[in-house]
């Protein structure tokens, strides 16, 4: 596996200069356990971290082309965007929502905003053809010059207090804004093809959004201005004569919640050799930094990183026992990790190797994965250049005249974590996916109590492998030797799938969850945390073990804020303590 691993890096990853250490990657049985992947944090080469350096580096020019609203922010805004290749429209509609309607569910029908961003400019014909399609979302069709649809829903709580704030002439409490953190959330952000809109091959090569979910987070850092400048808009209208505006620090404070379920769950599966080059990246800029050789303000800048994370993690809140306990522990682990810094008289050159093997003796996963997102922070210059190779092209190509021992023996190797499992054992197989009716969105059951067991997905990878080494054995057995494996798939068609993955996956160690979806106590939200961490996430909130709530963009520079200077230093922010009213 780890020679698999090497020969990626080699092809997709080739260092531009010399390591200054080399330093093995860690292996795919320690990465791709599921609780680990569950306790993933953004780091350095997340996507919205990537998309904000590029649109400032860029200095893309955005403009709020058209802004008409009612007294009650219902109306249409577009936002005129130029970037050095290409211009795009993002066109926001917002409506009455009836409190009864209210839903952040994939299968709700109604939302606060509904929103679309669009390749060229757009004249009013156009217009009129998103206004009768966008606020329909599922319902609705556009066509490929939508690169994005999507839609949100007001955080009622956040978005009428810091209306009324402003109204009344004074900023809204901070204290407040930090305990949700944004003003409004997305409960779908739809690419890749999806309604009509554009595929994602018409934009893979674009210099602006070519890297995956770019074109998508784009989308939703323009909802975040939109949402402060919606809620200013309606204060102004109830109060003329004392609205004020919300303070700027406040502004880089809110970001952009969002609300996902069991719909993102299936795309890890799905996409293995993306999934592969993701966490691929992740650690080859973990081993670059770890051979880089510590100094004295290194140690003391990470120091101040453990110090920040550690305010950041106080103002997480979540009233979920399982993540409140975690939050707690890892609170707790960082002052350790910050005391051990201080303390240890482990030669400089050993330091961060050092720090993250007592890591792993002592402390837990979601405090190994933070202390790993903070050491990349130290070496930008070595960890920022992989964002271009995020992303990968699906390709599963079946061998047919490969041997069935040689398969055989490719399984026995890279899916020894699966052929462990008992699937005569119930418990094994106490779970099933499946689609819903409603919207064709992903669902979880319970085998012998819930329907739609005949319509269950094949997301059971680790049963998918124990069935196909079962067959070949017996298939050898019968056949009293080795052969090609086309004629095992002849007599055994329904094996193609898997057999194609296990001969595809050898040469991508990180691109199987190593874990039994179907087994009970499985906790769906491990997945979801993975693939939110690398979009960006923070403050991950699970309302059950199927759904999250999280926040984006938060502490991230403001559209005001793009030509200017720019510290990549904004991804934990902390709640600011304003003068006054501001």
């Amino acid at each position: 596996m780890v020679a698999a691993i090497r020969r990626t890096v080699s092809v997709q990853a080739d260092n531009p200069r010399p390591d200054t250490g080399r330093v093995p990657l860690r292996p795919a049985a320690e990465v791709m356990d599921l609780e680990r992947l569950g306790s993933l944090h953004q780091c350095r080469i997340s996507f919205i971290r990537t998309l904000m350096r590029k649109v400032m580096a860029e200095r893309w020019g955005i403009q709020r082309e058209r802004f008409d609203l009612d007294e009650n922010g219902y109306g249409t805004c577009i936002y005129r965007i130029a970037s050095p290749t290409r211009i795009y429209n993002l066109v926001i509609f917002s409506q009455y929502l009836d409190p009864d309607a209210r839903s952040d569910r994939v299968i709700a029908n109604a939302w606060d905003v509904a929103f679309a961003l669009c390749l060229g400019d757009i004249d009013d014909n156009y217009l009129a053809l998103l206004r009768e399609n966008v606020p329909r979302q599922e319902a609705g069709r556009c066509d490929p010059r939508v690169l994005v649809l999507s839609r949100a829903n007001r955080s009622l709580r956040n978005f009428d207090s810091t209306v009324e704030a402003l109204a009344a002439g004074r900023q809204p409490d901070p204290e407040q804004l930090a305990r949700v953190g944004y003003l409004y959330r997305t409960t779908a952000v739809y690419g890749n093809g999806k309604f009509g809109i554009a595929d994602y091959p018409r934009i893979r090569d674009s210099e602006d959004f070519g890297l995956p979910f770019s074109a998508q987070m784009f989308s939703v850092y323009l909802l975040r201005d939109f949402s402060i400048r919606q809620a200013e808009h309606v204060a102004r209208c109830r109060a003329p004569a004392t609205a004020v505006a919300l303070h700027p620090e406040l502004q880089r404070y809110l970001g952009i919640g969002n609300s996902t379920g069991l719909g993102m769950a299936p795309f890890l599966i799905n996409h293995p050799q993306l999934i592969n080059q993701w966490l691929l990246m992740r650690e080859s800029a973990l081993a670059r930094c770890l051979g880089e050789v510590p100094t004295q303000d290194t140690r003391e800048r990470m120091i101040a990183l453990i110090d920040h994370a550690i305010a950041h993690n106080t103002e997480t809140a979540t009233n979920d026992v399982r993540q409140a306990g975690c939050n707690q522990r890892l609170g707790e682990e960082l002052v350790e990790a910050r005391n051990w810094l201080e303390k240890t008289t482990i030669p400089e050159a050993m330091l961060w190797q050092a720090l993250l093997d007592w890591s792993r003796k002592h402390w837990s996963l979601e405090t190994q994965e933070m202390l790993n997102s903070l050491l990349m922070e130290l070496y930008p210059d070595r960890v920022d250049e992989l964002e271009e190779t995020m992303g990968a092209s699906e390709s599963q190509d079946l061998v047919p005249e490969m041997g069935t021992d040689d398969l055989l023996a490719r399984l026995r190797r890279d899916y020894d974590w699966a052929l462990a499992y008992d699937f005569d054992d119930p418990e094994q197989t106490h779970l099933f996916w499946y689609r819903s009716a409603e919207k064709e969105e992903p669902r979880l059951g319970e085998r012998g109590v819930d329907p739609g067991e005949e319509w269950e997905m094949g997301l059971d990878i680790a049963r998918q492998t124990r069935g196909l080494c079962n067959a070949l054995t017996d298939w050898q057995t019968e056949q009293g030797r080795p052969t090609p494996l086309v004629e095992f798939l002849l007599a055994n068609p329904r094996y193609k799938g898997i057999a194609r993955r296990v001969q595809t996956l050898s040469e991508h160690a990180y691109g199987d969850i190593r874990a039994n979806l179907l087994a009970r106590g499985t906790l769906p939200i491990h997945l979801l945390r993975c693939k939110l961490a690398f979009f960006g996430a923070t403050k991950f909130d699970p309302r059950s073990d199927r759904w999250v709530r999280i926040t984006m963009f938060q502490g991230a520079p403001r559209v005001e804020d793009i030509g200017e200077h720019f510290a990549d230093d904004w991804w934990m922010p902390l709640k600011p303590e304003l003068q006054g009213d501001g």
